[in-house]
């Protein structure tokens, strides 16, 4: 009955009118709610919330007898319709607390890994960010992950980012050449993200593709790869169900849904493109620079400057209400034959993945924070299970959110088994060694 009486309480307060008061009335008149065609129709009056309850419950009761009104399943896990709350106020990255004469339901179903998520905005809370998360290639100096995607969000990751390139009219994932590091296809990736998202129905993900190809052109002078390209990969992997759609495709801050909401509508992943957008074509295919701007990325400055690094040419009153990320992935540049690389610092991860000291993530976040009055959404990194101790990263993004990071991180893998330890003198010997090795 609990369960059941949370549906239509979740239902109801979807429809309430937004207040910064955790207690809302009904608008308007009669709500009918038609659950299907083999169940009976509750109509809601216009009460408070705690009338409502109680009226709820003694219609429950009075129709528990009846006989293909609801089917009992039993599942190990709580509903999804336990997901309740109401909307935070406040545009940084901590709760609201307000105080309620009404007796509301209690939410104990983490959203990505925390409760206190299930009433945040999307654009409320600060996320780790896989950077290049398919190239885990051991003995190659390309590789930016230790471990591939299904451990990086069992791990705690909830954003994905990857370059895109075409091979023969197939989109691969590959490191600036597919002679250097080839993941392999778009869609066989896809594949695992979305088995991962059915066995985890709580997580929202977020997937930018970085398009490798912009600058090239098709024989018509079009260009090879835009968002009309990736409709298959990600229709053929089953992930287009899972896709949230906006209701425009330029999103303000306030303009997101919370988690919980998106939750509940399982539409969970939101997708962006950096370049060659056409959301007249594929309106789930966001552009990331008209939501999400990002400071220096392939930073080489261990210093990590707060600055706008893309797009070009906005101002501070729009930064202000965009998304941003914060790029952390230190980088070294070699030059292999006709290649200019930046290839990840692993010297320093203790360092760069750290909580404290000058160029750790903690301390970027920090001064971030300084300047825009508000964290990142999303923490850029290289070998995210790496640092000064095991899930590092994770605990900067915990004090960002102002919540407790208790999980258990992360996978482990010998960097001595991911190109060595290549530092700004390194000789292209050496490097090409490792590459030759490359499997």
């Amino acid at each position: 009955m609990r369960s059941t009486l949370l549906f239509f309480v979740a239902l109801a307060t979807a429809q309430i009118e937004e207040s910064s008061q955790e207690v809302r009335t009904l608008t308007g008149s009669e709500r009918r709610i038609t659950t299907d065609s083999a169940r009976p129709t509750v109509t809601l009056p216009d009460l408070d919330l705690s009338t409502m309850v109680s009226e709820l419950d003694s219609w429950l009761a009075e129709n528990s007898a009846s006989t293909n009104s609801t089917t009992t399943t039993t599942v190990s896990e709580p509903p999804l319709t336990e997901i309740i709350g109401t909307k935070e106020t406040s545009t940084t990255n901590q709760t609201s607390s307000t105080t309620t004469d009404a007796p509301e339901p209690t939410n104990t179903q983490p959203c990505n890994n925390y409760v206190e998520f299930c009433t945040r905005r999307y654009s409320n809370i600060t996320e780790v960010c896989a950077h290049n998360s398919p190239f885990v290639r051991k003995n190659n100096i390309a590789a930016n992950q230790h471990l591939d995607v299904t451990q990086q969000l069992n791990d705690g990751i909830r954003m994905l980012q990857g370059q895109v390139h075409d091979v023969n009219g197939t989109l691969h994932y590959c490191h600036s050449s597919c002679d250097l590091l080839d993941a392999g296809p778009v869609e066989d990736y896809l594949r695992k993200v979305v088995a991962w998202l059915e066995d985890h129905p709580y997580e929202v993900l977020t997937i930018i593709f970085g398009n490798a190809e912009y600058e090239r052109k098709n024989a018509f002078g079009d260009a090879l790869v835009t968002s009309v390209n990736f409709i298959e990969p990600i229709q053929n992997s089953g992930l287009k169900r899972f896709i949230y759609q906006p209701p425009k495709p330029r999103m303000t801050l306030s303009d997101w849904p919370t988690l919980g909401e998106l939750i509940l509508s399982q539409k969970r992943v939101i997708t962006f493109i950096d370049y060659n957008f056409n959301t007249n074509a594929v309106p789930y295919l966001l552009w990331e620079f008209y939501n999400i701007w990002e400071t220096p990325f392939s930073p080489t400055n261990f210093e990590f400057p707060c600055t706008l690094g893309r797009p070009d040419g906005i101002g501070r009153e729009q930064q202000d209400d965009m998304m941003y990320i914060a790029n952390h992935n230190l980088n070294v540049e070699v030059a292999i034959a006709e290649w200019n690389l930046l290839v990840p610092n692993l010297v320093s991860l203790n360092t760069t993945n750290g909580i404290e000291g000058r160029g750790s993530l903690g301390e970027m976040v920090n001064t971030c924070t300084g300047i825009y009055n508000r964290p990142p959404n999303f923490l850029l990194v290289d070998f995210y299970n790496e640092g000064p101790f095991n899930g590092s990263v994770f605990e900067v993004a915990a004090q960002a959110n102002n919540v407790t990071y208790n999980r258990k991180c992360c996978g482990r893998e010998s960097r001595a088994a991911y190109g060595l330890r290549p530092s700004a003198g390194w000789p292209v010997g050496a490097i090409a060694m490792v590459i030759a090795l490359s499997w």
